[in-house]
């Protein structure tokens, strides 16, 4: 039987480079890569963005389940914009 890697802070920390890293693959996939159809580019970005749902449920998960994490480790599409949370 595999056992599961532990669920910690370090964990977490690296979910969220993974997620960065797809959001960085994603933005390049949208700007420099070229596609025989935009139904090619479609799919590629549906294959990515599914991959990409999947990990950030899951550190959003473990978030929630009280693993600590530090809030500069957040992939920069989780982070919120500088005085957008003060309601203005």
């Amino acid at each position: 039987m595999k056992s599961l890697p532990p669920r910690d802070k370090y964990f977490l920390r690296s979910l969220h480079q993974e997620i960065d890293l797809y959001d960085r693959k994603l933005a390049y996939l949208e700007k420099y890569v070229e596609f025989a159809s935009t139904a090619d580019r479609d799919e590629a970005a549906k294959r990515m963005l599914s991959k990409r749902k999947s990990l950030a449920l899951t550190a959003r998960k473990l978030a929630a389940d009280g693993v600590e994490f530090d809030p500069s480790d957040l992939p920069r599409s989780f982070r919120v914009p500088e005085g957008a949370g003060a309601g203005q």
